[in-house]
């Protein structure tokens, strides 16, 4: 279900499939496979979507797992849980980047 997680948080953070095939050097019909959840991405492409996204690789990654145990659960909370950790990561890049000591 990473794919899923993937194609949302390109979404929250506003790229377009074509710049995000471009910043990750993959093809638009293996960034569609990915985030259709037809291929799993490598260890090595994931980095570079942390990178892109400018959060560690195991937020991603927990990202994917508080995801896919949403919508195990059948409560259809998915997209929230992502939003809602989405603000959270954001909120505190936001908060370092203003206090260096943060």
């Amino acid at each position: 279900m990473i794919g899923n997680v993937l194609k949302r948080t390109r979404a929250i953070y506003g790229y377009k499939a074509t710049e995000m095939c471009s910043k990750l050097g993959i093809s638009a019909s293996y960034l569609s496979e990915i985030e259709n959840n037809k291929k799993k991405p490598s260890l090595e492409l994931l980095e570079k979507y942390a990178e892109i996204y400018d959060i560690r690789l195991s937020s991603l990654i927990l990202l994917s797992e508080n995801f896919e145990d949403a919508e195990k659960s059948g409560s259809g909370k998915g997209s929230i849980i992502i939003r809602n950790m989405m603000n959270q990561l954001i909120n505190s890049m936001a908060n370092s980047a203003g206090n260096p000591d943060a």
